[in-house]
């Protein structure tokens, strides 16, 4: 569709005076289609074109409708008709057309015209209302299909959503699982943040959080694979020191650009429940939350992420001791990339450690939904990234 710039197709209907472009190489006719809209009650702006390459030019302009001759001296019959519609699909369409050529003009309603008119058995109150008709069907069947489209954009979310965000697969009833998910701002769409929680035979407690480089489907797609995969690889009993390798074998092969990467949380908590074993993957270290008191786990200051041509080994295990009663908090980096009050100034890791201080013993879905709604409000409004945020803890 050729539309003047930042001028959108529900925009190009709505124009206060009708535009019409009529398309008719006879004069006669052409005086005698003016004369009709002038008897009738319809404001209207009348635009000719003697050609299809006349009418395509002037389709740069906002039209509301499109009355077309169908025998034109550069395109005859259904040919004009194609022409404009691929030059302004959205653009309804009215045929003209002779006495003996009726059966041409159901032709051109199958071929996407709004409606067709036989010359000499119209006047002036048919044709207005035929134009009038046209537009509103024609506005009535982009918001239809602006609605398909919405609805299947919340189809594909929910599929994503069920991918990223699934149920722990935890039986022990001493472990208590709470997540939470907020969308960035910038987008409706879900991003590439996963996590998982599941309960290996053996009893250890295995749990990820990732985030994939990106803000759109593919992103999202990608990190559905990942936590799919990583949950199939705990499932088959594949050693911990193999998991994030292997997931980065997947990533690599499964992205659609070299430069897409992921970041990766995993914590592996004994059947006992006082230790673990962390490992990350250029991602915000889990928060141990204890006592009344909240400190960030120790680890390295930088890892590779994954699908960066990390080697093996890039991902050491370190053991952290547990006490009696603790949670662990595993969250991607949109939380703390927010602004504070205004400024330049991130919240960053520290200030992260500080706001779940003191809040604790918060537990849980309490305590993710304060860390976000204070972040938003340190930010001023919603985050500019996704954020997803797990919490397990030892009842």
């Amino acid at each position: 569709m050729h539309v003047p710039a930042g001028q959108g197709p529900t925009e190009v209907l709505a124009v206060t005076a009708l535009r019409v472009l009529l398309v008719e190489d006879d004069d006669g006719d052409a005086f005698l289609f003016e004369e009709l809209l002038r008897d009738a009650d319809l404001e209207v702006e009348v635009v000719r074109a003697r050609t299809v390459a006349g009418a395509e030019h002037a389709l740069s302009g906002a039209v509301a409708c499109v009355v077309l001759d169908l025998g034109l001296p550069d395109a005859d019959g259904l040919a004009a008709l194609h022409r404009l519609r691929e030059a302004a699909p959205v653009v309804p369409m009215l045929v003209l057309t002779g006495l003996s050529d009726t059966a041409r003009g159901l032709e051109a309603v199958a071929a996407g015209a709004q409606d067709y008119l036989v010359k000499g058995r119209v006047d002036g109150e048919l044709l207005a209302r035929s134009i009038r008709y046209a537009v509103e069907r024609q506005r009535a069947e982009v918001v239809q299909t602006q609605l398909r489209a919405a609805n299947l954009t919340a189809e594909e979310n929910a599929r994503l959503e069920r991918g990223l965000l699934p149920r722990p697969l935890v039986t022990d009833p001493g472990v208590a699982v709470d997540s939470g998910y907020r969308p960035g701002r910038e987008r409706a769409l879900l991003g590439g943040d996963f996590y998982d929680v599941v309960e290996a035979a053996d009893g250890t407690l295995h749990a990820v959080i990732g985030d994939v480089c990106g803000h759109d489907p593919d992103a999202a797609a990608l990190g559905v694979c990942l936590r799919i995969a990583w949950r199939t690889l705990v499932l088959g009993g594949r050693t911990v020191d193999e998991l994030l390798g292997t997931l980065e074998q997947v990533l690599i092969h499964e992205r659609l650009a070299d430069e897409v990467f992921a970041t990766a949380c995993m914590v592996s908590v004994a059947p006992d429940r006082r230790s673990a074993i962390v490992r990350v993957a250029g991602h915000p270290l889990p928060v141990l939350i204890a006592g009344g008191e909240a400190r960030e786990l120790p680890g390295p200051s930088s890892r590779p992420p994954l699908g960066v041509g990390a080697h093996p080994g890039s991902w050491p295990a370190m053991s952290v001791q547990l006490p009696a009663d603790w949670q662990l908090l595993l969250y991607t980096d949109g939380l703390i990339e927010g602004r504070v009050d205004g400024g330049p100034g991130r919240l960053g890791s520290e200030r992260l450690v500080e706001l779940v201080a003191s809040g604790a013993p918060e537990a849980g879905a309490a305590l993710i939904e304060r860390l976000i709604a204070t972040a938003e409000g340190l930010n001023g409004g919603d985050l500019t990234d996704d954020v997803a945020l797990l919490v397990v803890a030892a009842l």
